[in-house]
Formats: C-alpha cells, structure tokens, sequence
C-alpha cells in the first residue's frame, strides 16, 4: 500500500482540532515533501524523522514522499506531528500494518534516536481525543498530565520502535492508570498578617463573590501578604475548574506541573510586562497571564507603574470573562475568568497618610499619580479600600486572627448558596439579573440612592455594591439583602481617586 491515514491534533488557542495526517509514496526521484500549511518546525520534521527511522533500524524509501497535514488552511506548528509522519510512512511503505491506525490519535517529538520527547498542550489535545472515543499514543512525560482527563484511553511510549511494537501487535502498550493523588494545597495563612482587620473582612467578601480588590495604602502595610493569601481562602477547585486550568496552563512555554494540579494560580507579573504578555498573542497565539491565572488570582503590584495602555487592555476580560486574540493570519479564543487584586502606594513618595508624617506630596502631585489608573478601570475594580499603616506599638498588642481554614469554610458555604441560587459567583451576576438577585430591603435601598448622590457612583459602581451586599448576606447565611449588607458594601466604594 502506497497511501497510510492517522490522526493526530492541532493547537489553536484552547481548541484542539483534528489533523488527518497523509502519507503517499510515488514513483520518482526520491524526494520528501510537507504540505498543510506547515510551520517551520513541522517542515524540519522530515529531516528528524528521515533519522529516527534510519537509527531504530526501519527502511527509509528512497521514493517520492508526500505528506499532507489536513485540513490544508489549518496552521501546523511545533514537532508534535513528528511521530504521525513517521507512522505513516512506514504504512505507507508496507513495514507497518495500517488496520490499527485509525483507532488511536499520535503526537509526540522525534529525537534522532528514535526517543520520544514531550510536547505542549498534551492536555487541551487529550479532552478533544478522548470526545471523540480514539485512543492518544504520546510521550511517556505527558501521560500523567494527558490521564488527567477522566475516561481517557492513553497509551504512553518512550520510542518510536515501542509504538510500532504495538501497533504491530508484538508488544502491546500498556494504557496508562496510574490516578494522580492530589495533596490539599499549601497556601500560606491568613493568620500571619498581623492587624488589618478591615483588610481582612473585604479580601474575605471578595474571595466569596468572586469580586476584584484594590488595596491603597503606604509601604510595609501588609498588601502583598494579603493578596497572597487569597488563594488560600479561596473554595476548593472542582474538577471542572481543576481541568480548565491544567489546560491552559499545558499551552504555556513551560507545560503543565502535576504539582500544581487542583491548586489556584497565583500569577504576579512584573509592572514591565507588556499587554501582550497579559492578555495573550504573538503570531501563533499563546495564553497570557489573565488566562494563565484562571479560577486563580492575577496580583498586579504598583499597578500606576504600569503602563496605561497595558493596564486598558484588563477591561474587556474583566467584564465578559473571555479574551480573543486577533492576528492577521488566525484568531484565538482564551478563558479569562481570573480574580483580579492590584495594589498601589497613595502617592508618588508612598507615604501619605503614614503615621509618620512624611509625606510632602502636594495635592496636585497626588492627583497626577492616582491618575495614572484610569477612571473606567477603576470603575470595574468591586472591592476599593485603604490598608493604612500600623504602628509597631499596635502591631505588637494585635490579636492573631483566625486562620484561612476558618475563613476558607465560610467562603465556601458562601459560594455554595451563590451557586445553589444562580449557579455563578456573585461577581459574575448580568446587569439583567441584578434586579432578581440583589434587591435590597427597602432601607437599603434608600441608603444607596443617599450614597449615589454624594460619592458620585457610576451606574456600574451601583450594581457593584449591589453585588458586594448581595455577597455579604450570603456570608451571613440570610437570603434579605438588609442595610447593613449595603452599608458595609458602600465602604468598599469609598475609594477617593482626586
């Protein structure tokens, strides 16, 4: 037979399409040839292939070789399709049988010796094979990721001589089963940060309702330590989220850590990264870091030393929960249901408001620096609150707080009624269902529209407080929205930017 078909799988943002993978040998000057739309590694590819044959001791024809990667206005990239191309030529070339391959998909790296390497994405490519009920044969390295999805058939090998033993039924592979015992992850305590009280309660309402937190306040004054806490209060992740994550995580340049498996991403870029770096792109689109911290948290520290633009490009994802990437040449769709908590100083010198009395910004100089956050932006920031400096005379009589195990319990009973009712956080609850869900009583709601009238809210920073009381009351276990859910909603709103 001088034509073999099998499978393997793309990458285009969180999709895996299927690749139908032709390999035909012809008549003629020996030649090797890949069409498909390749990128440049996958064009290298026949020079590894060409060698891992020749070394695992298989015939390379000295025909005319042709190999298309379809569908044909696909992009092909990286050396995942090393191991099909060279599964199909030797089908092709009669030194494997080709009845067994259309019940598996492949992908895996070529070495020259024949050895298979490990490959991005092994995790996105198994939850696409494993809908469509074909066993995936990759590198022994990415079957504990790729088992990762439940009812998966994967079938591990460490070289290309072992998938041909199996296929060739001489030596079946062995499906993988070996479960991943995942370990509680270790967070660090919130009982560590000494005072901060009020810091303490918002951080615990927004890890409730899902809500994005701004802390403003001096160096020193525990802002950092609190938002790396956040995760540590954080629900449990479900598998749905667990896997959701694994995914995107497995399209990074560094792969997805089976340490780091049912744990919530604390993602902490540097004020020097770039748009592009937190939203995703390049010329074939990879996640940024708002996706990369799904169902986790993304901590921007000194967010007005970012820049402005990079800062603007937050406010779609932070809004819809999804980010597409557009390029000339192809689109990329990305999850971005992330947590978002920023801090910054309240001046330019840092310490305004500090007990000791340093600062000498003018007025002018503050409102120049505050500016730098942009009104829309920080409009779509729920949680705004001020983390002033302690004493050390009132830090050392500070009472230990409770712990995050504690604080963890009630956020989860909290978001279990969120999702009992609407089946979403409180932060994600449309414009459309705030009337439904978040209807305060009617004290409430006269103490909303005195504080409309004299904070100057927004309509959006309306329905924020709306959605912070409505979060508060579950937190309380109440179903009634009452005032004083509302008055400590407002609180949260104070946040004066002039």
């Amino acid at each position: 037979m001088s034509l073999a078909v099998l499978y393997s799988r793309a990458l285009t943002g969180m999709d895996a399409p299927l690749v139908t993978v032709e390999a035909h040998l012809a008549n003629g000057l020996p030649s090797f040839t890949v069409v498909g739309l390749p990128e440049t590694e996958v064009k290298e590819a026949k020079d590894r292939v060409r060698a891992a044959l020749q070394n695992a001791h298989f015939e390379f024809p000295a025909r005319r070789i042709t190999v298309n990667l379809a569908p044909a206005d696909l992009p092909k990239e990286s050396g995942r399709f090393d191991l099909p191309i060279a599964l199909g030529i030797l089908a092709a070339s009669g030194q494997l049988p080709p009845d067994a391959l259309s019940d598996y998909e492949f992908a895996g790296e070529l070495a020259l010796t024949g050895e298979l390497r490990p490959v991005r994405g092994a995790l996105a490519m198994t939850l696409s094979t494993a809908r469509d009920g074909r066993g995936f044969v990759l590198p022994r390295d990415n079957a504990a990721e790729a088992a990762l999805v439940e009812g998966a058939r994967v079938y591990p090998a460490r070289s290309l001589l072992a998938v041909c033993a199996h296929l060739a039924g001489a030596e079946p592979l062995q499906r993988y089963t070996d479960g991943h015992t995942s370990t509680a992850p270790d967070y660090p305590d919130l009982a560590e940060v000494k005072g901060q009280r009020h810091a303490k309660r918002a951080l615990e309402v927004a890890a409730a309702g899902g809500h994005s937190m701004i802390m403003v306040g001096p160096p020193g004054t525990g802002k950092t330590m609190l938002a790396s806490r956040l995760p540590g209060i954080l629900p449990p992740m479900t598998q749905q989220e667990a896997l959701a994550a694994a995914a995107v995580r497995s399209l990074g340049s560094s792969g997805f850590d089976l340490a780091s498996w049912r744990r919530r991403s604390f993602r902490a870029p540097h004020h020097t990264a770039s748009g592009v770096a937190l939203v995703g792109g390049g010329g074939n689109p990879r996640p940024g870091e708002i996706s990369m911290a799904l169902h986790g948290v993304l901590f921007l520290d000194e967010l007005p030393e970012f820049g402005r633009q990079v800062l603007e490009v937050l406010r779609e994802p932070l809004e819809s929960g999804r980010i597409t990437v557009s390029r000339a040449a192809r689109q990329a769709d990305f999850p971005a249901e992330f947590q978002l908590v920023a801090a910054m100083n309240p001046c330019a010198c840092g310490f305004l408001g500090h007990y000791s009395g340093r600062c000498r910004c003018t007025p002018d100089q503050v409102a120049r620096y505050r500016a730098r956050i942009s009104g829309p932006l920080l409009d779509r920031i729920d949680i705004q609150i001020e983390v002033p400096a302690v004493p050390p005379e009132d830090l050392s009589h500070a009472m230990s707080s409770e712990s995050s195990s504690v604080i963890r319990e009630r956020v989860t009973q909290a978001r279990a009624r969120m999702i009992a009712r609407q089946g979403k956080e409180n932060a994600r609850i449309a414009t459309r269902e705030i009337e439904k869900y978040c209807t305060p009583e009617e004290k409430g709601a006269t103490l909303l529209k005195q504080a409309i009238s004299r904070l100057g809210l927004s309509a959006r920073g309306y329905h924020r407080i709306l959605k912070i009381a409505r979060t508060i009351a579950d937190l309380a276990g109440v179903e009634r929205v009452a005032v004083s859910h509302v008055a400590e909603a407002i609180q949260y709103r104070r946040f004066d930017r002039a």
